[in-house]
């Protein structure tokens, strides 16, 4: 590993500094474009924009004209982000990660651009995305071993975060595109529970499953941006500054594991450093309970792609009439196999995901379970880059629409990142993040 290139960044310290006026924005973008400079070509976490100075030292000038006094300014001012090639920027293209005339998929700049510019950020650029938010792989390295994938869709989203380039990266989720990749790459990953964050102004893969995320270099940063993104953030019930105790005023959390025919999938590094993980956090005084919560897996797994298939082909009607020949063979043979699909079936793939959701929240709570913890992959990033692995492990849970992370939990032999997945109850993201700090400080203390 070439440690120059995995340099992540504390996006609370960030903005804490940007406000406290050290450095100037003005200073932090020429910082910002020298490391991208130095960094992207080795990873190619970004879109190539030429002009990219030029325009963010514009953006930085109008930002300091609207808030002169950065004390007063809002609380991610001049932070540097990086946003998903499907998300609608205005002043950059969207290329979808695809040969497609850009021009044809534009669109308003989506909600969650919208938000992080109130709250004062600058965006840094595109990155780079799986063609469509799909399966064919984008052009980005894992700033960890160069040689093996960042895992997809939202693979350049990943990297940059895991590489330093921005401190908090915008992504999206249809089954395992913000979880995989953040730990792959060694960062937080968060996917809020489905359309928490609007997804306006995002090109659609499966709307029924899509959902925006978020990446940061560790659970904090993803405090500070989540109530900035999602709807309705209930304060009072997210995470404290990890001084105080705060999620175990309640007493310590109820953990839940999976177990059968879903934690089978996962691979023997990960099943192992899972197992260690477990027994650390049982050491520390958490209850660990297993409980088969799965055993339709399969069953699961054939409805989610039923509905992700089908939708990705409507989704993808008129491009696809008028520019099929310029899709990759990974996305064309999912749009083909999504026109074959019966809407009667996708419809009852959908009721059968309404009562999938409705018993697994009675079970989680018939075993007074307060998180659900699984492997965040089927195990470290494989070699190579033509496939972004298998996303298989965050399945269920979005299919359930459930809110889930990714927490760094350690690293193979061979020094390539693992990660904890940890899921929450629907539309209980403040407590999840809340209650996910308190498995960050034990595993932290390993």
């Amino acid at each position: 590993m070439d440690k120059s290139l995995v340099r992540p960044r504390s996006l609370v310290r960030e903005a804490a500094s940007l406000r406290a006026g050290v450095p100037t924005p003005a200073v932090h973008v020429d910082r910002l474009c020298a490391r991208i400079e130095q960094v992207d070509p080795l990873i190619h976490a970004f879109v190539p924009e030429p002009g990219r100075a030029d325009r963010l030292q514009a953006e930085a000038r109008a930002l300091v004209a609207r808030h002169p006094d950065p004390a007063q300014a809002p609380p991610l001012y001049g932070v540097a982000v990086g946003i998903k090639d499907i998300v609608h920027v205005d002043g950059l293209p969207t290329h979808g990660g695809s040969l497609l005339p850009p021009g044809v998929l534009a669109g308003p700049q989506a909600t969650v651009v919208d938000r992080l510019r109130a709250a004062g950020a600058l965006v840094a650029g595109k990155t780079v995305t799986a063609e469509f938010a799909g399966s064919a792989p984008g052009r980005t390295r894992n700033p960890h071993r160069p040689e093996h994938t960042p895992g997809g869709s939202s693979s350049g989203s990943a990297a940059a975060v895991a590489a330093g380039l921005v401190p908090l990266a915008i992504g999206t989720q249809t089954i395992g595109s913000v979880v995989r990749p953040a730990a792959y790459c060694g960062v937080v990953g968060f996917r809020p529970t489905f359309g928490r964050i609007p997804t306006a102004g995002v090109l659609p893969n499966a709307p029924s499953f899509d959902t925006v995320g978020l990446f940061t270099a560790d659970l904090a940063g993803a405090a500070l941006a989540a109530p900035l993104l999602c709807d309705d953030w209930d304060h009072a019930a997210g995470p404290d500054d990890g001084t105080s105790g705060g999620a175990w005023a309640d007493g310590a959390p109820v953990l839940g594991v999976p177990v059968g025919p879903y934690l089978d999938r996962a691979g023997p590094e990960a099943r192992q450093a899972f197992d260690r993980q477990l027994a650390l956090l049982a050491a520390r005084g958490l209850t660990v309970r297993r409980l088969d919560l799965l055993p339709d897996f399969e069953e699961l797994e054939r409805q989610a792609q039923t509905v992700n298939r089908f939708e990705m082909a409507a989704s993808h009607t008129d491009w696809f009439a008028r520019f099929g020949d310029l899709y990759r063979p990974e996305t064309a043979a999912s749009i083909r196999h999504g026109r074959t699909v019966d809407p009667a079936d996708r419809a009852a793939a959908l009721r059968a995901r309404t009562a999938f959701r409705e018993r697994l929240a009675e079970r989680r709570q018939r075993a007074g379970v307060d998180l659900l913890l699984a492997p965040s992959a089927t195990g470290p990033a494989p070699l190579g880059l033509d496939s972004t692995g298998s996303a298989v492990m965050s399945l269920p849970w979005s299919f359930a629409g459930l809110p889930a992370l990714s927490l760094p939990a350690g690293v193979t032999a061979a020094g390539l990142p693992l990660g904890l997945q940890v899921v929450g109850e629907a539309g209980a993201d403040e407590r999840l993040l809340a209650l996910a700090a308190v498995l960050e400080r034990v595993l932290d203390g390993a």
